[in-house]
């Protein structure tokens, strides 16, 4: 089984990064369950999401910055909206065949499936690119208007943190998000991506090597739009790709 609760508390208390004011929260706050998450009282200061992620290979603690949901500040993250005992094994799924089936499932016409898109970085030649660049927008993000908490959950690797914090964001579009998982591990080696922020239903991703030219995107676009077609299906598919050349951030939201 997806080791999913490793031992967040005691992580948080050798963590040698100083925190601000902060709490542990448990699915639906119950103290019969173990905590998935600690969650900061305010915003995090300027550096303190850059300072965690460079100390996660060591401490195993992944930095998120959280964001509520409009009009109610309590969810998900304050009221323990989370459901981590749903969620399987991101590496129980194969991110070509999830694609692919969510592409049959939601593409109009008789379009057919155009396969991964191309790598544009080498597996684990460019992690420093990547951090960097997650670290930029870390603090683009927390720069912005929007209300942030900082979160730290004890995962692996970015891409399995929001299945260990049992984030449901995308439950209209699966009810598993070890298959968001999956997907965003491949995105990792294919692109140097990174998991920054998690919001009620949205993702926030920083993208060190996204797609140079057009056609290099548009395969990119045709797996955004298999992975949320919510964010894709109010314009059309190759307009949306002309804005992924270059961008180092991707931003998903699921209805």
């Amino acid at each position: 089984m997806f080791a999913k609760r490793l031992t967040l508390p005691g992580r948080v208390k050798a963590l040698t990064v100083p925190l601000p004011a902060g709490k542990h929260i448990r699915p639906d706050l119950d103290d019969d369950e173990p905590a998935v998450l600690w969650l900061s009282k305010t915003a995090p200061p300027p550096g303190l999401w850059e300072q965690l992620r460079a100390a996660h290979p060591t401490s195993g603690l992944w930095p998120l910055l959280l964001t509520p949901l409009d009009g109610d500040a309590a969810r998900p993250w304050v009221e323990g909206e989370l459901v981590p005992d749903d969620m399987s094994d991101p590496a129980e799924h194969d991110p070509a065949h999830l694609l692919s089936s969510w592409w049959s499932q939601t593409a109009t016409g008789n379009a057919a499936w155009p396969g991964l898109a191309p790598a544009t970085t080498t597996d684990g030649a460019d992690v420093a690119k990547a951090d960097a660049t997650a670290d930029r927008e870390a603090a683009a993000l927390l720069a912005s208007r929007r209300p942030w908490r900082l979160g730290l959950v004890a995962a692996g690797r970015g891409a399995d943190a929001p299945t260990v914090a049992g984030w449901d964001g995308p439950a209209n579009h699966t009810d598993d998000t070890a298959h968001i998982s999956a997907v965003l591990r491949s995105w990792e080696d294919r692109f140097g991506a990174r998991v920054v922020g998690l919001g009620f239903a949205e993702l926030f991703l920083s993208v060190a090597a996204p797609p140079a030219t057009a056609d290099d995107a548009l395969r990119v676009a045709a797996e955004h739009f298999a992975f949320c077609p919510d964010n894709v299906s109010e314009q059309p598919l190759a307009e949306y790709a002309a804005g992924l050349v270059g961008m180092p951030a991707w931003h998903f939201w699921w209805d």
